[in-house]
């Protein structure tokens, strides 16, 4: 790893060159050379207190500051979440907070809310009390009053008719009446309440069943939902009154009462009182309101406040607690007035990190400063690849399958220019296409808003890739034009069609009676083969041969992959017996056929290609006939087949041999004593000299050489053939859109009818969207995915990688904590 550090080298295809860095950092100026580190974003730390809990390592006290802090923030955004406010992001940036004023600030914030919200809910407790107080005394007075009118019209019935009679017996019975004791009289005591109008019925069944029918309810509906005092919600409720004789039916009516939750109120029969305490709870409930109001006012200002200064706030807080976090990573000197931290960063990056330590050491009145230290190690560095907006969702694309090792290919560099390409083959049309493309050029055109914002789970999906799913679109529209579909409607865009009818029976569209009258068309497939036998055969034939075409295209850009992998890491075994040998199986068969497809194209031979490449294999030394494409096929033929099958033992037996060999020769004579420890070369640690001279099994290398064999040469027949998906998909989209507007589109422009052309148009757009831009854009997408997956990438890619994840402060403006 050189250490020169003139700048990044924008390299998409290899990593940044990377190298392992020590840092002997003073105590004092520890915080804010982490701080620059974070600001500069270029060094990955390695914990060097692995083995350590959380509460055991250093900073464990700033940490759960951190958090305590932190937990307040929270509160404070919980707060104003339920008060539907929102933090302001155009909050100033007014010099450097001192933490420990915030901690003191968030403190008193989060008391004064605390008891705003604690005297708020005891006086709304208090008011939905005397709201529902109020209610009890009106439709409890209205029970009464009802009674007492029912009571009153009976006894004047009753007076009428002792008018008309004096009997003795009425006068031997109120002699009697007189003369009982008062105290033997039977009262009625009264509990008046609300009850939850859902628990109603069973309030009034088990109230029945519990006191034996000895007593008498009496509920009245209201029309409007009360605020329960104790839970707080609106809940619609009947107002309640039971009248029972006895203490024992009290209690049992008590108690029911606080298993059904419903509220008791006291009541008075006297209607002056009534009006009276009517009267005191009104004005009572009037001044609640005032002094409610007035809190939630205040309240409401308190979180306007925090609202300006909460996300400077909370970056802050999330800033210094990353900082504790990576303090906790590095050792402590045994003098203990440094700190040692190891890590990795780009070799470009030397010079940024080496002032951002010379500025935390002036900034810190330190006086030593801190040292960079390059180290050697046989450890793997992190990947790390510069990517742009444009670049970085093709680089998750291949993130997605694995990471790149350490100055691996990388596949993104291609994946930019096939990936899209390949999904055009599937999804050409040009309308289509049209449609992905205005789609994600507004998301480009407001992507700056759109970023602020929080999207749903496809939304966000189709946000990040939208400069994918624009390339994605522009090669639709350029294999769309290719293939002469507009939404499957062909299109005269170059100029006229280079066929016309022989005769008058070839105006029906069905009809194969096209002869060539004028120039072949420029551009794409001729119009008038739309809608003519002629197509579906050709419009098959091309699309296929082209599949083939394309796959042994990028299977072969995949090799050559390979064979610049192993020239990179000098792995000249891998170059000869595993690069050449695949070059020459893979084109000796399917390159081949490659050829004979486009010798085929060029010459307009009538030769069965099938034909060609079976008896290849059947019968090599046969003569072709009419199969015969060039002068020499046969001998051609026979030289390849023999190539083919010579390339299988050379990719099998020659090197598990010379792996064995280079590594006799690498361990030979390392059982003696050396005299100068450094003399070792550099790919063997001393202390690992016996233990890799046993790792080495001949066995495990040949059955592993064996096994990449038989997947190689099974692997290209199956690959060339799962490239035919293009073929398959690019004639489905085709159909289902010839369908789309021949069975829906023009069915419903044939009636007369406004009503039924509207629907049909409205059936088409939405199977249009949902089918075709939505299902059919997620198929070709899944399988260009699978493509450069399995077809391309295994051809070359590892992916054994990690990634370089430097620390940074610019992640901090997301929620996670």
């Amino acid at each position: 790893m050189g250490d020169g550090s003139s700048g990044p080298t924008m390299d998409l295809m290899r990593s940044e060159p990377m190298q392992l860095v020590q840092l002997i950092i003073p105590i004092e100026s520890a915080y804010r050379t982490i701080s620059y580190l974070g600001d500069l974003g270029l060094f990955q730390f390695n914990d060097l207190n692995a083995e350590k809990s959380p509460f055991q390592r250093t900073y464990a006290a700033q940490i759960k500051r951190c958090a305590e802090m932190a937990r307040k923030l929270r509160f404070f955004k919980e707060q104003m979440r339920k008060a539907g406010l929102s933090p302001s992001t155009k909050s100033l940036r007014s010099g450097d907070i001192d933490l420990d004023h915030l901690e003191v600030t968030l403190g008193e914030l989060e008391s004064e809310l605390i008891e705003i919200n604690s005297n708020n809910e005891m006086l709304q407790h208090t008011y939905n009390e005397l709201s529902e107080y109020k209610l009890v005394l009106q439709k409890a007075g209205e029970l009464f009053h009802s009674a007492q009118s029912i009571v009153a019209a009976q006894q004047g019935e009753l007076e009428l008719y002792n008018t008309t009679e004096q009997s003795v017996e009425r006068s031997l019975l109120l002699e009697q009446e007189m003369t009982m004791d008062p105290s033997k009289q039977v009262k009625l005591g009264y509990i008046s309440g609300l009850v939850a109008r859902e628990k109603s019925m069973a309030f009034e069944r088990i109230l029945f069943r519990a006191t034996r029918g000895n007593v008498f309810l009496k509920q009245t509906v209201l029309e409007n939902a009360v605020v329960d005092p104790v839970s707080g919600d609106e809940v619609e409720k009947n107002v309640f009154v039971v009248f029972y004789s006895g203490e024992r039916a009290k209690n049992k009516i008590l108690k029911l009462c606080e298993g059904f939750g419903a509220n008791r109120y006291p009541f008075t029969e006297d209607l002056n009182k009534q009006f009276q305490i009517i009267s005191q709870v009104s004005g009572r409930l009037a001044e609640l309101k005032t002094t409610i109001d007035a809190g939630l006012a205040h309240r409401s200002n308190l979180l306007q406040t925090i609202g300006f200064e909460f996300e400077q706030w909370n970056f802050l807080v999330k800033k210094e607690k990353l900082i504790y976090h990576i303090l906790n990573m590095l050792n402590m000197d045994v003098t203990k007035k440094c700190l040692v931290a190891e890590g990795w960063c780009p070799v470009f990056a030397k010079d940024q990190i080496q002032n951002g330590l010379r500025r935390a050491t002036l900034d810190s009145n330190s006086q030593i400063g801190a040292i960079f230290h390059v180290l050697q190690t046989k450890e793997s560095p992190p990947t790390f690849f510069q990517t742009n907006k444009f670049t970085s969702a093709f680089q998750e694309i291949v993130d997605a399958y694995g990471v790149a090792k350490y100055q691996e290919a990388n596949p993104s560099v291609y994946t930019i220019v096939t990936f899209p390409f390949l999904f055009a083959v599937m999804f050409g049309d040009w309308g289509h296409g049209i449609c992905l493309l205005l789609a994600t050029l507004y998301l480009i055109i407001r992507e700056k808003k759109l970023s602020s914002q929080k999207l749903g789970d496809i939304m966000e999906m189709a946000f990040s890739g939208r400069y994918v799913i624009m390339m994605m679109g522009i090669f639709s529209i350029y294999t769309g034009l290719i293939y002469n579909e507009f939404f499957s409607v062909p299109f005269e865009l170059f100029g006229p069609s280079a066929y016309g009818c022989r005769d008058q029976s070839c105006r029906d569209a069905y009809t194969a009676g096209l002869v060539k009258v004028r120039a072949t068309y420029p551009f794409g497939l001729d119009p008038k083969w739309h809608g003519s036998r002629s197509e579906l055969p050709f419009l098959n034939s091309m699309k296929m041969k082209m599949s083939i075409l394309f796959g042994v295209a990028q299977m072969n850009l995949g090799i050559i992959m390979s064979y610049f992998n192993a020239k990179f890491f000098g792995d000249n075994i891998n170059i000869w017996y595993q690069f050449v040998p695949q070059m020459i199986f893979l084109n000796s068969l399917f390159g081949y056929l490659s050829l004979l497809i486009i010798v085929k194209w060029c010459t307009g031979s009538q030769a069965d290609l099938y034909h060609v490449m079976i008896y290849m294999f059947l019968s090599p030394t046969d003569d072709l006939d009419d199969n015969q494409l060039f002068i020499g096929q046969k001998f051609f033929q026979i030289l390849l087949l023999l190539s083919a099958l010579a390339a299988v033992p050379w990719m099998m037996f020659p090197k598990p041999f010379l792996l064995k060999k280079r590594h006799e020769e690498r361990f030979q004579g390392q059982s003696y004593t050396r005299l100068d420890n450094n003399d070792y070369p550099p790919e063997i640690e001393p202390h690992s000299v016996s233990h890799n001279h046993e790792e080495f099994e001949f066995s495990e290398v040949f059955v592993h050489q064996l096994i990449h064999t038989i997947e190689f040469v099974l692997g290209a027949v199956s690959n060339t053939a799962s490239y035919l998906r293009l073929w398959a998909l690019s004639l489905a989209h085709s159909e289902l859109s010839s369908v789309f507007y021949d069975k829906v589109l023009l069915l419903a422009w044939g009636y007369n009818s406004i009503i039924a052309r509207g629907i049909g148009l409205g059936v088409f757009i939405f199977a249009t969207v949902g089918v075709l831009l939505v299902m059919e854009t997620l198929s070709a997408f899944l399988h260009a995915l699978r493509l450069h997956w399995v077809e391309f990438q295994n051809k070359f890619y590892v992916g054994d990688g990690y990634k370089f994840y430097p620390f940074s402060f610019a992640s901090l403006g997301q929620d996670d904590e």
